[in-house]
């Protein structure tokens, strides 16, 4: 079942942060956060043979745009929702987690914009 917002579009939230974003149906998850300027997925090739923007779906359901490279996700771990998100497009809405070679950055960058923040 594809469930989307009026305007054809579902959203994605990263577990992590909590950040929320739209993306349209038939758009990876990569691009959707990428064409709105934000960061949270970590990015790499952008065609799915680096695996550094490999993420774990934890609700919602993805459909497959590409094929992913088995050095980065194997066919057990695909089956566990663990994907990349340059090869996937939602099919409603997500919620996932970052697990990609970059989390420790990925948290890092948070640390240093959450520290920035409390000093205004």
């Amino acid at each position: 079942m594809i469930v989307t917002t009026q305007d054809g579009k579902v959203y994605v939230t990263v577990k992590q942060t909590g950040e929320r974003f739209s993306c349209a149906l038939g758009e990876s998850l990569l691009a959707g956060m990428a064409r709105l300027g934000r960061r949270g997925i970590p990015v790499g090739c952008l065609s799915g043979g680096c695996g550094v923007c490999k993420v774990a779906v934890c609700r919602g359901s993805v459909r497959k745009t590409g094929a992913m490279s088995r050095a980065h996700i194997s066919e057990a771990e695909e089956a566990q929702g663990v994907v990349l998100a340059c090869r996937v497009a939602p099919t409603d809405d997500v919620e996932l987690e970052v697990v990609g070679k970059m989390q420790k950055p990925f948290f890092k960058g948070l640390s240093f914009q959450v520290a920035q923040d409390s000093t205004k």
